[in-house]
């Protein structure tokens, strides 16, 4: 075999992905459509490959991607695995300690590699780690690796593809959404894609306590920094009034930085056990990935998070602002 560091880091992923089986492909908890997107990708390689698998996260799949067409059970214990695992293939995951508890502590103790494009990670894999903060999302490294196993980028394979593509660049508009990722959604739709169904099943699929949930938090968010910020706290209390639940508020950090003159959008999700979950959306060279890194968070430099444990809503709140402030952003409004 030609030598790793003669290789792509595509094709030394792949290397190691050939000399092994039994493999788990896992993603971190709390999963986005970048992570199923690159779960579902990497499956479908696999088994092109006649690979033995078996798909990981611990939280399981949210309720609003429960249509992506994975080929199999997602297992949300390593208990629960059919085998033991031959190789880990840990997937947009910033640290090992985002792929739960239960998966970080028995992790050492099996083969892994690493595919994933936040700027922090640590490289915590042991057989390899391909870590490149330039890539838009990880299903498109996931893509070179199936380019370098030469497999079409067609099927169920060229779906999870495009939506860590759409996921993570925020529908091709943020910042990330480079030359490279607009090629690539060229050869899946080329290949057969429908993209116009995958959109439908992203966007038109909201429960109406997800709807009027989002309508009282609208009308609630707070505008500080001189209309720079839009912050948005909600209680678990509050979600379950409306008969929602935690994932319905997936993308409404997103959706508050739409406001004009807004630069940064914070949304403040209280979680069970006295934490905080903090998500942060940018625009331009504001790095709320700075912001995260405070609280022991991280992601990218125009989408963040972070969890917070605390008690006290307003004390979360002070504190997060205050890190707002400190990448540059005029004084913030005492509440």
């Amino acid at each position: 075999m030609q030598h790793t560091d003669q290789l792509s880091p595509a094709q030394a992923m792949l290397a190691v992905i050939l000399e092994h089986d039994n493999i788990v492909i896992a993603a971190h908890g709390s999963p986005d459509g970048d992570a199923i997107g690159a779960t579902g990708a990497m499956a479908y390689l696999l088994k092109q490959l006649g690979k033995t698998i078996a798909l990981y996260n611990a939280t399981g799949i949210p309720e609003y991607l429960e249509w992506v067409p994975l080929p199999g059970r997602v297992y949300t214990k390593p208990s629960q695995l059919p085998f033991r695992p031959g190789l880990i293939i840990a997937l947009d995951c910033g640290d090992v300690w985002r792929l739960g508890k239960e998966m970080n502590a028995v992790f050492a103790d099996y083969p892994s590699i690493s595919i994933d494009h936040h700027l922090s990670n640590p490289l915590f894999a042991s057989l390899g780690n391909w870590v490149d903060p330039h890539m838009a999302a990880t299903g498109q490294m996931v893509a070179a690796v199936a380019d370098a196993a030469n497999i079409p980028l067609t099927g169920e394979l060229a779906q999870c593809v495009y939506l860590s593509l759409v996921s993570d660049t925020g529908s091709f508009t943020h910042g990330n959404t480079s030359a490279a990722v607009f090629e690539l959604a060229a050869r899946l739709v080329a290949g057969g894609l429908d993209a116009a169904a995958i959109r439908e099943k992203l966007d038109n699929q909201w429960s109406l306590p997800k709807t009027r949930l989002w309508g009282k938090l609208l009308q609630e968010l707070r505008i500080e920094c001189d209309g720079e910020v839009a912050l948005c706290s909600v209680t678990l209390d509050e979600i379950a009034s409306f008969g929602a639940v935690r994932e319905d508020l997936e993308g409404f950090a997103e959706q508050m930085r739409r406001i004009k003159k807004v630069r940064v959008a914070v949304l403040i999700r209280q979680d069970p056990g006295n934490r905080y979950k903090l998500s942060m959306r940018s625009s331009g060279q504001d790095d709320v990935r700075t912001v995260a890194a405070r609280f022991g968070g991280g992601g990218h430099l125009n989408a963040a998070g972070a969890t917070i444990d605390s008690s006290d809503m307003q004390g979360v709140i002070m504190q997060t602002l205050e890190a707002v402030r400190s990448i540059s952003l005029k004084p913030v409004e005492s509440l």
